[in-house]
């Protein structure tokens, strides 16, 4: 119905946002809705292409760069959403499709009204549309035009993704940003194989973008749809994808397919290669990226938005990430440091908490120990991307940046 009003009284979209039409007695109605997702861009940096912005979601808004914390089954494993906002101060999180798909379902997530309620999240949540999950279950899958046949890695159970019932899927959890369903080609993949992987990607996409155009978001709060960029580590490929995803008309970009394990400087050259074409005006997501010195080099060349694993499983291995380098924590050098985790760290468990304390919960398999540690790479990894923003507002990120990466890179 929306799509065919629009089409008939040819408003432009930006008259129409943030409403919905209502047919009473033949007359149109406006009924207000949530703000629709807006970006806009307050800084760039001279010296490089980082840029400074904020985003703004039904759930909020989100400064740019931001880091977002993942929460595959609607947790963040082992951090409350207090710590999640006291401590760590995360502005949006990240949730998966695939995973929520299969438990606790999309009946349960409904039911509680979407996502944000059934979890107690009252800020914006990313889904990532579950391509990614179900092309990593390369034994148990199977790709077709129609979409992607897959074994559950829980039960065996056989199912079918299509990129009608992922964008349907995202709908009834309501997330802030849904993701695009994609194809994710392995590395390494030779050219004829990431040129279909692509092409399919992207057939896929239309048909995404379609369903979003077809169906209404279910708890009166605007959801916003990123498609992805493909082509594997062929400049190529990555134009043409870039200027497909481009011309799509959604509100922001995401790229995949990058630190899959190919080498960081062909990962920097795809994201240059590809910044080059998407909207300056837009939001730009690098998928999956990455350690601390990733993030601070995709800022430098352009993107908005980052997620990783990193922070959260290293952590829970005993690996911190610090101001002044990597700390294995279950080393036996930490046994009986007793100041604190990081004296510098915005998170107060970081600095309450000793060493020594640390490295005797990591080492004994308890679960305050990996709780700390998550909340460390969590604060950390957060407290980069506001210095990183701060210092592209100031104008010192370049330096900033060269002398950051070298000293957090070492190992403590």
């Amino acid at each position: 119905m929306r799509a065919r009003i629009f089409s008939t009284i040819r408003l432009p979209f930006s008259q129409i946002d943030n409403c919905l039409f209502k047919m009473r007695s033949r007359k149109l109605t406006f009924v207000t809705t949530s703000q629709t997702m807006m970006f806009s861009i307050e800084k760039r940096d001279l010296t490089t292409s980082a840029r400074a912005g904020v985003l703004r979601t039904a759930h909020g808004s989100v400064p740019t760069p931001v880091f977002m914390p993942v929460g595959t089954a609607a947790t963040v494993k082992g951090v409350l959403h207090r710590d999640l906002k006291s401590e760590i101060d995360a502005p949006v999180i990240l949730a998966n499709t695939y995973h929520l798909y299969l438990r606790p379902g999309t009946d349960i997530i409904s039911r509680a009204g979407g996502i944000h309620r059934f979890m107690s999240w009252d800020r914006p949540v990313l889904t990532d549309s579950g391509g990614y999950q179900v092309f990593s279950l390369a034994a148990n899958r199977k790709l077709t035009e129609e979409g992607a046949i897959f074994r559950s890695h829980i039960d065996g159970s056989k199912h079918l993704f299509t990129p009608e019932k992922v964008i349907d899927i995202q709908r009834a959890i309501g997330s802030d940003i849904m993701m695009a369903f994609d194809e994710c080609a392995p590395w390494p993949c030779d050219h004829n194989y990431a040129l279909k992987s692509m092409e399919l990607t992207h057939r896929w996409l239309d048909r995404c973008v379609e369903q979003v155009r077809n169906t209404e978001p279910l708890y009166g709060a605007d959801q916003m749809m990123f498609p992805i960029v493909q082509g594997a580590t062929y400049s190529d490929l990555r134009r043409i994808s870039a200027e497909k995803c481009a011309s799509s008309g959604m509100p922001g970009n995401a790229i995949g397919g990058l630190s899959v394990g190919e080498p960081a400087e062909v990962m920097y050259e795809m994201i240059e290669v590809v910044n080059e074409i998407l909207p300056e005006d837009k939001p730009r997501y690098l998928m999956g990226v990455g350690t601390p010195a990733n993030i601070l080099e995709g800022i430098s060349r352009g993107i908005d938005m980052f997620d990783c694993v990193m922070p959260t499983r290293n952590g829970r291995n005993g690996m911190l990430f610090t101001r002044d380098g990597i700390v294995n924590i279950r080393n036996q050098r930490w046994a009986q440091d007793f100041s604190p985790v990081d004296i510098t760290s915005d998170s107060e468990i970081s600095r309450t908490y000793s060493k020594a304390y640390l490295r005797h919960l990591v080492i004994s398999g308890e679960m305050l120990g990996a709780q700390i540690a998550t909340i460390h790479n969590l604060s950390f990894y957060l407290s980069l991307v506001r210095e990183a923003r701060e210092r592209i507002l100031d104008g010192t990120f370049g330096t900033w940046k060269e002398e950051t990466i070298q000293r957090i890179s070492e190992r403590a």
